[in-house]
């Protein structure tokens, strides 16, 4: 009788991507016997961790999709009318499945490579264009990490061109909670004084540089505030309106009231609640004040063959170059969730648009009609989709009470009021449950039908929209779920993602996403929860949470971790907050220089720039590590000043120094605390612990070392570890009690994006202790086995002491300049033709690209993207020996599009075949780019950042 195993596969063999029989070639490769060999001459033995990760054994994918559905069955899904910048929507199926479900659209990378891009591009294109017509303003960015963070840019926007003696912004108290605390967060270490009060009683002055107005009001009121604005002209102080999107399709846009930012969500453009993100905020801003847009901004120029191509614009006013004098330290966004906003209102229209929110404004006001026939007092005449009810404290309590046993969450913390927001996805069964809530004698039997019918939106035509609505084709065309199925895989079609091929870039670790990990958050317990929601409805997220919590700081470990931060950068943001909160609490608050290498990634000065520190930097010496001398020299000669150093390990050059001890210590004893950028994590994860080895506060990338998909350039994720004594200054939210400590909100919602949480969750439970270390371990291999296939051909520019690299190598391009006249950008634009996309390039040495393979790869990928290397070398070559010309050659011409190849008339010194077919790997499956190279400087010299 024959038996089989029934022992389910585990997850680790799926993710990692080589497999046993492949390790022997490598290691020969390599010069190794073993892959611990390998290990142990890369990483330091003094900081090694030498025991097993204290992590929960591994689950096979359906145990640990069964385990987190009974976590998930903890959450209960209440119906939401809380409002506060968050509504109930209704993701339309063919957006769900066609792109948040897409792995063609959610493991794409920031469209830094134009060519290879074109379709995330034009869907962001038609985001900034749907939100610089609907704000009435001249110019939108690609969206920004939510609405409150948001508002906190548009502050440092007004901040950065105040005149001397203004030192004052105004907030008024009918902002939403959550965006005055993350408003104040950012203000205190800029030496920001922060006014909230009434808006009805300012009075503009010189000493206010920008004031913040909710529109509607956080508690619905619809005001004018053309006055204030007028009033503000006065003195050039700047004007910010953080908008509700939808109300913006009938109300007067705030150009129109002569606002100079709007800022708000997109969420309610048919993205879930997901217990507070990730949601697109937006930003749109005065054609004057373009340079100082924070984040990133798409724009419309020429390819090589004169056609329009769309590329990223005036990337010179961004963090990773400004650095120190950065305004912002934005270095993702939220790609994902702004192309499915804009997918929305490509998919309604603006006729759809408008009717949903003359549906919900109508439904708003009958609410409030038949509210006031009963005796209620409405506290406003004027208002969109939130109806605020005076009630005393036995009204109070009776309608909340009536409210739960309903399941329905109503606002509740406004002194003296109740809110009911309304949204797309009301029913008549909610309208009759709410005014039963309201009046339980009260029986309502009106449909929404008759409602629609029989009520007006009552508010006066001077308040209302005169502007056309969407008028571009983009928003005429798309109606049938065919053309908009067409639509969404044309797109997808011209971006080059990890359905196609590796992404080797360096720094970024464009890993597996793998569809287990994704499966839950499609959840209804995750992404219908409201994030203010009482938490007892949210016991499964807690659990999770607290799960995610225990995990990353046993394997970082630190004492405390932090959800919060929804961004790397924002967690950059929130640990140097925490070291400054700590160094205020024992007295030492005028510590405020932050050292930072010079190989730093360009967010790590512009973060501690934004957290009030004064930047010193730091010299690396010729094998690319922190020069120690210099290192030591500064922190002397600071150490009354010092606050901490800000150091990336493995170095952002791809190796581990050996004198990272050394670092922490000379920072230590010079009374600083050490900031470790996580971004690099994924070499530690099994093998050393940060919180071991002397840091005191690390970010991580969960969209890296964790697995949460990069999505075009967003969503990430950036919790920070921290060691005890800072554990009291992890951010908090005053809107949730019990999160974090005395540092403010980082974030709009209190724990971050949370509905993307259960990815780390799954990798980190499939994975278990064991898969995690093979993980790192295997990273480290494959970038080893890489640099040494490469280096004969382009040499590697840093390895460590025994001539290894970490998880990624830096491989040096430079001396190709002069022998050939071939460029970095050349090499990475013919890649192209070759079907990969470009390692990372000239970060952090011009001239050189950096190249991280990850442990996801297979060693026929990884081989091919080699042979890719080593071939378009031999193409180098035929230049240098005059074979090629140095101008018109496959690398210059690069990348070679489908109608170059086509036309009669082929004008180059080499076959089509050559162009477009120069492996056999091409012939097989051919890649094509959209367009031809772009002409990046045309595009800032013509901005267009709308569609026409």
């Amino acid at each position: 009788m024959t038996t089989h195993d029934h022992t389910p596969r585990m997850f680790k063999d799926r993710h990692i991507g080589i497999r046993a029989s492949d390790t022997k070639k490598m290691l020969d490769v390599v010069g190794c016997k073993s892959v611990d060999e390998l290990v142990d001459k890369t990483v330091p033995s003094s900081i090694r961790l030498n025991r097993p990760l204290n992590l929960p054994e591994a689950l096979s994918e359906k145990q640990a999709l069964d385990e987190l559905r009974g976590v998930a069955n903890n959450n209960t899904v209440w119906r939401a009318f809380i409002g506060m910048g968050y509504s109930q929507t209704f993701v339309p199926p063919v957006i769900q499945r066609n792109i948040l479900e897409n792995p063609g659209w959610y493991t794409q990378y920031t469209p830094y490579q134009a060519e290879i891009a074109q379709g995330r591009l034009e869907a962001l294109l038609n985001f900034q264009t749907m939100i610089s017509d609907l704000t009435g303003l001249d110019i939108s960015n690609a969206s920004l990490l939510d609405e409150a963070s948001a508002a906190a840019e548009a502050m440092m926007i007004a901040f950065s061109g105040k005149k001397d003696e203004a030192s004052l912004f105004f907030v008024s108290d009918m902002c939403h909670p959550q965006v005055i605390e993350v408003v104040k967060t950012r203000a205190e270490p800029q030496g920001i004084e922060v006014v909230v009060g009434s808006h009805k009683n300012f009075r503009a002055d010189p000493k206010v540089f920008g004031i913040l107005l909710q529109y509607p009001g956080s508690d619905g009121e619809v005001c004018d505030y053309k006055p204030i604005i007028s009033e503000c002209e006065k003195y050039g102080t700047i004007v910010t309106l953080s908008c509700d999107i939808l109300a913006l399709t009938v109300l007067k846009s705030p150009g129109a009231l002569g606002a100079h930012i709007a800022v708000g969500s997109s969420q309610r453009f048919g993205v879930p609640l997901g217990f507070g993100g990730p949601h697109a905020g937006f930003m749109a801003v005065k054609d004057e004040l373009k340079r100082k847009l924070p984040g990133r901004l798409v724009g419309v120029s020429k390819d090589k063959e004169g056609r329009n191509a769309i590329r990223l614009a005036l990337q010179t006013r961004e963090q990773h170059i400004r650095r120190e004098k950065a305004t912002s330290n934005i270095c993702t966004a939220q790609v994902l969730l702004a192309v499915m906003a804009s997918m929305y209102a490509v998919y309604h229209g603006p006729e759809g648009l408008k009717e949903i929110a003359v549906r919900t404004g109508k439904v708003a006001r009958f609410f409030a009609n038949q509210l006031k026939k009963l005796g209620h007092k409405v506290c406003h005449e004027r208002f969109f989709d939130t109806v605020a009810v005076e009630v005393d404290s036995k009204q109070r309590r009776d309608i909340l009470a009536r409210a739960e046993s309903l399941k329905i969450n109503l606002r509740r913390d406004l002194d003296g009021k109740l809110c009911v927001s309304f949204a797309e996805t009301t029913t008549e069964k909610d309208l009759q449950d709410l005014i039963g809530c309201f009046s339980p004698t009260e029986k309502s039997t009106t449909s929404i039908k008759d409602v629609l019918r029989t009520t007006t939106l009552t508010i006066e035509p001077n308040y209302l929209r005169s502007e056309p609505l969407l008028p571009q084709p983009i928003f005429q065309k798309y109606r049938s779920e065919s053309e908009m199925m067409r639509y969404i895989h044309s797109l997808a079609e011209k971006d080059l993602s990890l359905t196609t091929s590796m992404i080797p870039l360096g720094s970024c670790t464009m890993k597996l996403n793998a569809a287990a990990e994704l499966f839950p958050v499609s959840w209804a317990e995750f992404n219908g929860i409201h994030p203010f929601a009482p938490v007892d409805q949210a016991a499964g997220y807690m659990k999770m949470f607290s799960d995610l919590e225990t995990w990353l700081a046993e394997v970082t470990g630190f004492d405390g971790v932090s959800l919060q931060p929804n961004s790397g950068a924002q967690g950059e943001y929130a640990g140097l907050l925490a070291i400054r909160g700590y160094l205020k609490s024992i007295g030492q608050g005028k510590r405020n220089v932050c050292l930072i290498p010079q190989s730093a990634h360009g967010t790590n000065p512009a973060s501690a720039a934004l957290a009030g520190m004064n930047i010193v930097v730091t010299a690396c010496d010729k094998n690319g590590n922190i020069d120690l001398a210099d290192l030591e020299a500064k922190a002397k000669e600071f150490s009354h000043e010092l606050a901490c150093v800000m150091v990336t390990y493995p170095s952002t050059h791809g190796v581990f120094e050996e004198g990272i001890e050394k670092v922490c210590d000379v920072i230590h004893k010079n009374g600083g605390l050490v900031y470790m950028d996580g971004a690099n994590m994924n070499a530690q994860v099994g093998l050393c612990r940060p919180g071991d080895f002397g840091p005191d506060v690390c970010h991580l990338n969960l969209h890296k070392t964790f697995c949460i998909p990069h999505g075009g350039g967003g969503p990430g994720m950036g919790p920070i570890g921290v060691v005890k004594k800072l554990v009291p200054f992890l951010p908090g939210h005053s809107l949730a009690k019990g999160v974090g400590g005395s540092v403010g909100a980082v974030s709009a919602a209190p724990w971050g994006s949370a509905s993307i949480l259960p990815i780390s969750w799954m990798y980190i439970r499939m994975m278990g202790p064991d898969g995690l270390t093979e993980a790192t371990k295997t990273a480290i291999l494959n970038a080893n086995y890489i640099a040494k296939k490469i280096d004969p051909h382009f040499p590697v520019l840093y390895k460590g002491r025994s001539n290894t690299v970490a998880h990624e190598c830096i491989v040096d391009l430079r001396q190709l300049k002069s022998s050939a006249g071939v460029e970095v950008e050349d090499v990475a634009k013919r890649l192209m033709d070759y079907g990969f996309h470009a390692p990372t390039v000239s970060f952090p040495v011009a001239g050189t690209l950096m190249i991280e393979p990850t442990e996801s790869e297979d060693i026929a990928e990884i081989d091919a993207f080699c042979d890719a290397m080593i071939a378009i070398r031999q193409e180098i070559k035929k230049i240098e020996t005059g074979e090629w010309d140095r101008v018109n050659n496959p690398l210059k011409n690069a990348p070679h599009t489908a109608s170059m190849v086509t036309k009669t008339d082929w004008n180059y010194p080499y076959s089509r075949e050559v162009a477009v077919f120069p492996s056999e790997r091409t012939k097989a499956r051919k890649f094509w780019p959209a367009v031809a190279r772009v002409d990046s400087a045309y595009g800032d010299r013509n901005l267009v950042c709308a569609c026409s």
